[in-house]
C-alpha cells in the first residue's frame, strides 16, 4: 500500500487510477447515491463516472479491495445498481470505485447515464 501525493492510500497492485491507465473517458457529474457494503448501507454523491469506475464522496469509512453496492441516481429519477471494488480513498472525502463484471443491461444504461447527464463545471 503507497500514500499519494493526495492523501489516498492505493494498493500496489491495483490499477492506480490516473488518467493514463483509465481504458474510459470519466464525466465530472454530482448525481445522488447510497452504497453499502459488509458494514452498513451509506449516502453518497458520485463525483465523476465512466464506464470504469466511479468516485463516491461519503464520509463512510472503507478498506482497498473492499467489495461494494452502488446505487446512483439517474437524472430520470431511477436509480442504477452497480457493484466494484475500492481501489482508492480518502479519508473523510470518498474513495474511487472500479466496476466489476457489469451486465450488457448495466453498460447500457451507464452509457446512457453518461451520455445524456449534464457535466458539471469546476
Amino acid at each position: 500500500m503507497a500514500l499519494t501525493p493526495f492523501g489516498a492510500w492505493i494498493a500496489d497492485e491495483e490499477a492506480v487510477m490516473t488518467e493514463e491507465r483509465r481504458s474510459s473517458r470519466r464525466k465530472l457529474i454530482l448525481l445522488e447515491a447510497k452504497w453499502e457494503s459488509m458494514s452498513r448501507a451509506h449516502e453518497a454523491r458520485v463525483d465523476d463516472v465512466s464506464l470504469g469506475g466511479c468516485f463516491v464522496n461519503t464520509f463512510g469509512r472503507v478498506e482497498l479491495n473492499e467489495q461494494v453496492n452502488l446505487l446512483i441516481k439517474r437524472p430520470s429519477g431511477e436509480w442504477l445498481s452497480l457493484s466494484g471494488h475500492v481501489a482508492t480513498f480518502q479519508h473523510g472525502v470518498g474513495f474511487g470505485m472500479c466496476f466489476d463484471s457489469l451486465s450488457e443491461e448495466q453498460t447500457a444504461r451507464l452509457e446512457e447515464m453518461i451520455a445524456t447527464t449534464e457535466e458539471r463545471q469546476i
